[in-house]
């Protein structure tokens, strides 16, 4: 299938084709980003579309949706697509199977999930294995990362996933209707469906806060086929240049990042925008600077491995180069 098929072909089966306004004329360098999810946590690269910080390298970046837990990973092992925004364990399942994929640079830093309970089923304390037990939890489709963290806590509180607890795993959008429509008691989400979910009655504030309780992960990294790198040098400079002004910008003028946020998510209730970036600035959800340190891939590793998702132990420098952002931080 040829990128433009695969462009049409997504576009008709649900997956959301984003554009930048920034190109007036064709870009030298137009690449599709497959991102599972269209999500605010995501903002540093929408900001970099927005603000013309991938045009200054002459590259025109299209996003296109993909709500499958490998389908966007698959989107740039199969050359449909440039990179896929997500969790770098996908990179390790593919070296686990031969193919060599690399994160070039970091975008969200901490583990962007929470669990909500519904009204009357939060738990009384943090006795987590006695509270979890027997409960129905509903949360993102297995291979995804969401999926992952909970499946690495349910472990860690010496449960197991199959017999202590019901997972309803359906697309990440989906939790809060299989919440609403008793599948589950407790949901694992992100916002705006925490402030969504909180101003309909559905559940109250988180009880467990992932970004808080993890630290620092390498949850949503930029990453790329091995080829790109040793092919297309410039092209992958540009684009890590535009990733690292996008998440600076984020940082330095959090009225403009909320001005592109509003932009992406039109349709967002304007309190739900706010409820959300509010959360992620106090969680501290973007890398600042786009490197991804090794305990963050320390602890994402941690969790697919403890979730029996990765059985082989992928080492850092594997799957992650950092080259291109070390080079260019100086000049940032």
């Amino acid at each position: 299938m040829d990128r433009r098929k695969f462009i049409g072909t997504t576009a008709a089966a649900g997956a959301a084709i984003i554009t930048s306004p920034y190109i007036a004329r064709a870009a030298k360098h137009e690449l599709l980003v497959a991102e599972p999810v269209h999500s605010t946590g995501y903002l540093p690269m929408y900001i970099a579309m927005a603000k013309g910080y991938f045009a200054e390298a002459d590259i025109d970046v299209k996003i296109v949706t993909i709500e499958t837990g490998g389908g966007h990973t698959n989107a740039v092992l199969s050359g449909q697509a440039f990179a896929f925004i997500g969790g770098p364990e996908h990179n390790a399942y593919a070296k686990a199977k031969g193919a060599e994929l690399r994160c070039v640079v970091h975008c969200v830093d901490r583990g962007n999930i929470y669990i909500c309970a519904t009204k009357g089923n939060e738990p009384k304390n943090t006795d987590w294995p006695a509270y979890f037990k027997g409960k129905s939890i509903a949360v993102g489709p297995y291979g995804g990362t969401p999926n992952a963290i909970t499946r690495y806590l349910i472990k860690k509180w010496n449960l197991d996933a199959k017999t202590d607890v019901t997972l309803h795993e359906v697309p990440n959008s989906a939790v809060p209707s299989a919440v609403r429509g008793g599948q589950a008691t407790i949901g694992v989400v992100t916002e705006p469906m925490i402030a969504q979910g909180k101003n309909q009655g559905l559940w109250s504030e988180p009880f467990f806060n992932v970004p808080k309780e993890l630290g620092p992960y390498a949850y949503s990294t930029i990453n790329i086929r091995q080829e790109s790198i040793q092919k297309q040098p410039e092209v992958v400079r540009g684009f890590v240049r535009g990733m690292m002004k996008g998440l600076k910008y984020i940082y330095a003028d959090k009225d403009g990042a909320a001005d592109v946020a509003k932009k992406q998510f039109p349709t967002m209730a304007l309190d739900d925008l706010k409820a959300t970036l509010d959360r992620s600035f106090a969680d501290q959800m973007w890398s600042p600077d786009g490197l991804v340190s090794k305990a963050a891939w320390e602890t994402g590793k941690a969790v697919v491995m403890g979730a029996g998702m990765l059985k082989t132990d992928i080492k850092y420098e594997e799957i992650i180069d950092m080259s291109f952002v070390e080079g260019l931080r100086a000049s940032l």
